[in-house]
């Protein structure tokens, strides 16, 4: 029988702080920053279920950033204006925040993360399920907030 898993507050501040670092040109910080997501996009280290989660949407959600802005410079992203941002928002014909929430929850659907997660960690598929779209809006507003 499966014991419960023991979850600790998910929480990224580390990440944020080399995200905002990377943003404020800090040396050495956008290597760390890409490293970083590089091991959040296996999430082989995570520390519970919704830590895998939160790795793996942290991931997607600076892919789509990139993607977005049309670049992978992290400073230059944090240099843009609101007209910058406006004219982003109108290319992309969406604005940044409900677009990667919504890229993390089709992420998710799509390579079917919840099966995953729940396998890995000997939990309910609906465990996962029940906390896709909070995650994404957390990790959404760590991910805003950090470029402001």
């Amino acid at each position: 029988m499966n014991q419960p898993v023991e979850e600790k507050p998910v929480e990224f501040s580390k990440f944020y702080r080399i995200l905002n670092a990377a943003k404020e040109g800090e040396e050495g910080k956008s290597e760390e920053l890409e490293s970083i997501l590089k091991q959040y996009e296996a999430s082989e280290e995570s520390e519970s279920p919704l830590h895998q989660l939160g790795q793996i949407f942290l991931y997607v959600g600076l892919m789509e950033l990139y993607k977005y802005s049309g670049t992978k410079d992290i400073q230059a992203i944090g240099l843009l204006d609101k007209e910058s941002w406006d004219q982003l928002a109108e290319q992309n014909k969406a604005d940044l925040p409900p677009l990667l929430a919504n890229t993390m929850i089709r992420y998710s659907q799509t390579n079917k993360l919840s099966k995953k997660i729940s396998a890995k960690w000997g939990i309910a598929k609906r465990k996962v399920d029940n906390n896709i779209m909070q995650m994404a809006r957390y990790i959404t507003e760590g991910i805003i907030d950090s470029l402001e």
